[in-house]
C-alpha cells in the first residue's frame, strides 16, 4: 500500500502538473487585477497562464507524465479564468450580468446532466467540438474586452471584435449544451445489454462534457 500510495503521489506532483495548479493559484490575483479595473497586468497574468498552459500540455506528452488529473485541471483552469473575468468585468459594469447568468447556467446545467449520467452509471461525456470552440471564443473575447478598457486608443477595434466573440460563443456554448442533453437522454435509456461495459467514451461519439 505504501508503494502504491508513492506512485500516486509521484503521479500528483509531476512539473506538468505543478503548472496547472500555479495556473489556479494565480486565477484569485487575476480576479483581484480585473475589479480593481488592472486590466494591464491582468492580461499580463492571462498572457503568462497561457504560456504554462501551453507548456504543462508539451512536457506532459514530452516527459510521457500525461496524468488524468491533468486532464481535469486544464479545462477547470480555463473555466476558471473565464468566470473571474466574467465576474470583474460585470462588477465594473463593462459587461452586462446576463452574460454571466447565460455562461455560468450552461455549467449548472452540465453538472446535473454530469449528476443523472453518474446515478446511471457513466462517465463524463467526450467533449464535443462545438464546446471547444465556444471555450475559444469566450477565452478570446473577454480579453480583447479587457484590452479596450485598458488601452482606449485599441477600443473601437477590441471592443466591437470582443463582442462578436462573447455573443458568438455564448451561442454556440448553449448549442453544445443542448447537444449534451440529447445525447445523456439517449445514453439513459439504452437497455442494459446494448450498453456493454460502460465508459466516458461512449462508442467515440463527441458531446460536450468539460
Amino acid at each position: 500500500m505504501q508503494g502504491e500510495s508513492a506512485v500516486v503521489s509521484s503521479r500528483v506532483w509531476t512539473i506538468p502538473n505543478m503548472l496547472s495548479f500555479l495556473r489556479l493559484a494565480l486565477v484569485p490575483v487575476f480576479l483581484w487585477l480585473v475589479i480593481v479595473g488592472e486590466d494591464g497586468f491582468a492580461l499580463l497574468v492571462l498572457v503568462f497562464s497561457s504560456v504554462t498552459d501551453f507548456l504543462d500540455g508539451f512536457l506532459a506528452r514530452r516527459l510521457h507524465q500525461v496524468s488524468r488529473l491533468g486532464q481535469l485541471l486544464d479545462p477547470a483552469a480555463d473555466r476558471l479564468y473565464i468566470f473571474a473575468a466574467l465576474i470583474g468585468l460585470c462588477w465594473r459594469e463593462v459587461i452586462p450580468w446576463w452574460l454571466f447568468v447565460v455562461i455560468v447556467a450552461r455549467d449548472v446545467m452540465l453538472a446535473v446532466l454530469g449528476v443523472i449520467l453518474a446515478n446511471n452509471g457513466f462517465g463524463p461525456l467526450p467533449v464535443h467540438h462545438l464546446g471547444k470552440v465556444a471555450t475559444f471564443c469566450l477565452f478570446w473575447a473577454l480579453p480583447l474586452l479587457m484590452l479596450g478598457e485598458a488601452f482606449a486608443p485599441l477600443a473601437p477595434f477590441s471592443l466591437p471584435l470582443g463582442w462578436a466573440f462573447a455573443l458568438w460563443g455564448a451561442f454556440l456554448y448553449w448549442w453544445a449544451g443542448i447537444l449534451y442533453i440529447r445525447e445523456t437522454a439517449r445514453v439513459i435509456r439504452l437497455p442494459a445489454d446494448d450498453t456493454g461495459p460502460r465508459s466516458d467514451t461512449l462508442d467515440g461519439k463527441e458531446v460536450d462534457g468539460a
